[in-house]
């Protein structure tokens, strides 16, 4: 589902992100990658997204060569990709119901359609009868799935998550966890940016450890 083939990124600072990285996650798989803060994790997962690119080396996201992706496909390689942040970027003007429907309305779908997959999604994540109410009003946990929601509202083929557990307790951080492995076993392929090593080393899954750009261990 992902490959990465002796990537690196160095900005025109001269820094250099990343570093002859090389990986590859399967279909339906679920991973953790973690590291030191500035190791290179968001740098990657934004890789995956088209959101950088790289100095060298080549990704692929399914059968797709992002390297080959002009401009105007990079809104359907997205498509197939939700992502979750530590920060939930949630709009506070718009119900939590609108805050889903967002990237459904940007697709172009119907209005049932959309009722139906919001509803959907709420109820995977525990908030169906919360669908009127500003997300504001809600807890920090009760945001970020939220926020889980409207990641997977489109049924994506992967799931990629940047620190969500980040502000979270541990028990909160370990819902927001068991969601993910939800997910990840109805065929979900998932890969989660993580520094809580003491979570995710009770998870069972694989773990890719970047240090200073490099990988240093899970590739």
């Amino acid at each position: 589902m992902i490959r990465f083939d002796n990537v690196s990124k160095r900005f025109d600072t001269g820094q250099e992100a990343l570093s002859n990285v090389s990986f590859s996650l399967n279909q339906g798989e679920m991973a953790f990658l973690t590291g030191h803060s500035g190791a290179g994790k968001s740098t990657l997962l934004k890789m995956i997204m088209l959101m950088e690119r790289p100095s060298q080396g080549t990704v692929f996201v399914g059968n797709d060569n992002l390297a080959r992706m002009g401009g105007g496909e990079i809104p359907y390689l997205r498509r197939k990709i939700g992502v979750v942040f530590q920060n939930h970027q949630l709009l506070f003007d718009r119900s939590v119901f609108d805050n889903i429907a967002l990237p459904l309305e940007i697709s172009g779908y119907s209005q049932d359609d959309i009722g139906r997959r919001v509803r959907a999604a709420l109820d995977k994540v525990g908030l169906l009868q919360k669908e009127k109410l500003n997300p504001v009003t809600l807890s920090t946990g009760e945001q970020q799935r939220v926020g889980i929601a409207r990641a997977i509202v489109n049924k994506p083929e992967l799931l990629l998550a940047d620190e969500p557990t980040g502000n979270l307790d541990p028990q909160l951080s370990e819902e927001i966890m068991r969601l993910f492995m939800e997910f990840n076993r109805h065929g979900t392929t998932v890969l989660i940016a993580s520094h809580d090593v003491n979570l995710i080393s009770r998870m069972n899954n694989r773990i890719l450890t970047l240090q200073r750009g490099r990988l240093i261990a899970g590739g």
